[in-house]
């Protein structure tokens, strides 16, 4: 019920079956109740015509006693016989016809035989002490009369009304829609594509309002780019100045010096990284994760990084080589620097190629894992001067790996130390060409 569509249908189906209810409701209080009575109302005024009409001349409707052309007996088609007409009794349309005789004030015990299925049914009409006379049933109500033909009508119309209040709502909701495609369609650079400005004048009004936001939120973050790369670029002229200068201090004050303009070169250069990977999406390859992994590891080992190999499943993905390189570096050296050493392994799970990597650290305080992926994110400042790094690495390796069409994930594990789990879409390698016969 919370669906803004279904509550516009179900608004509009109430309000048609309730005024066609209402109407019904009317109808049936001034005109009566539906019923077989309804439709035999005329026959029974018929048929106690013609019973007076035998009754006042029986001579003329006895057998061998008509004359021809007199307008009575044999020229109607009706004579008296000693037995009802042949054939079962309609129970039914008996008891219906003579409620109605007994309303009219003409009672009279009429019996209603149908002598085959599907033949028009006879109505015996007693006549006195005389017999009998039959007369067809011309206007006959249907097998489904009454009460089961006006239901058959409510439930059509609330068939029709459903239909139309599902197409009222779809309509009317067209608008929310397109915004509801438009936000899930949003792209890893975080900008919403253009929409065509088509159709009523609330939809065209909708798409123009969406690729307007979607301009300013477009120029807005380039404007960010711009400024971050520009202010990492001409940091660098000043800081060369700076390390000229401190050529010229006192060996424990230059070396101060020295180590808070390497700490400013890394925020630079991160942030000029971080901005080239919103901006450059690169060539996508298959990508052999395991082969990635082990090579990775090999290079942190040899640079004094504690990182240990666990399973690696054979799994390829497509992605740009370089940049998927240095988000996993990222990640492991993040795992050995903060965390004292990890793990790092590769599994296969269906169609996702998962990347986990698993620390022996103390983890990150619950109320903080969310904020791990912000640009310059310490859970300690203070330890800023003893941990290299500039609080860039989850964010660049967060940018990458959902650009890929990835998802990235960091959580405390069970037994202490801190996961990184990463995954991906996994892709099927080409295959290798056969080797000569």
């Amino acid at each position: 019920m919370n669906s803004l569509r279904l509550k516009i249908g179900l608004l509009v189906i109430g309000a048609i079956v309730a005024v066609v209810g209402l109407a019904t409701l009317v109808a049936v209080s001034v005109i009566g109740e539906p019923g077989p009575g309804r439709m035999l109302g005329p026959t029974a005024i018929q048929i106690d015509l013609i019973a007076q009409l035998v009754e006042r001349h029986p001579e003329d409707f006895r057998d061998g006693q008509v004359v021809p052309g007199t307008g009575h007996g044999r020229d109607l088609g009706i004579r008296i016989r000693e037995r009802p007409a042949r054939g079962p009794v309609h129970e039914e349309l008996t008891r219906a016809l003579r409620d109605v005789l007994d309303h009219t004030g003409h009672p009279r015990d009429v019996i209603v035989t149908q002598p085959r299925p599907h033949a028009p049914a006879l109505v015996s009409i007693p006549i006195s002490d005389l017999g009998y006379i039959a007369v067809p049933l011309s206007n006959s109500p249907p097998a489904r009369a009454g009460w089961i033909v006006l239901i058959g009508w409510m439930l059509a119309i609330i068939l029709g009304a459903a239909v139309i209040a599902l197409v009222i709502a779809n309509r009317l909701t067209k608008p929310l829609q397109m915004i509801e495609a438009a936000i899930a369609s949003v792209g890893a650079d975080g900008v919403l594509p253009a929409l065509p400005e088509t159709g009523s004048a609330e939809t065209r009004a909708t798409a123009g309002a969406l690729n307007r936001l979607s301009a300013r939120l477009k120029s807005a973050m380039e404007s960010r780019m711009r400024l971050v790369a520009a202010a990492g670029h001409d940091l660098r002229t000043p800081m060369t100045r700076m390390r000229l200068r401190a050529e010229f201090l006192d060996d424990d004050e230059r070396q101060n010096w020295l180590n808070d303009l390497d700490e400013l070169d890394r925020i630079a250069d991160s942030a000029i990284r971080l901005v080239r990977e919103e901006v450059e999406e690169g060539d996508r390859d298959p990508v052999k994760l395991d082969e990635l992994v082990r090579r990775l590891a090999t290079e942190l080992a040899v640079q004094g990084h504690d990182i240990e190999v666990g399973p690696l499943d054979a799994v390829a993905v497509a992605a740009a080589p370089l940049a998927l390189t240095r988000a996993l570096r990222n990640l492991m050296i993040n795992a050995a620097t903060h965390g004292g050493g990890g793990t790092i392994s590769v599994t296969r799970q269906g169609e996702t190629a998962m990347i986990r990597i698993v620390d022996r650290g103390p983890g990150i305080p619950p109320e903080m894992i969310e904020r791990a992926f912000e640009p310059f994110f310490r859970v300690d400042p203070a330890r800023r001067q003893s941990v290299p790094g500039a609080g860039l690495g989850l964010a660049i390796a967060k940018e990458i790996v959902e650009r890929l069409g990835g998802r990235i994930l960091i959580r405390n594990g069970e037994g202490g130390g801190l996961v990184q789990e990463i995954s991906l879409p996994r892709v099927e390698l080409p295959a290798e060409p056969a080797g000569p016969a």
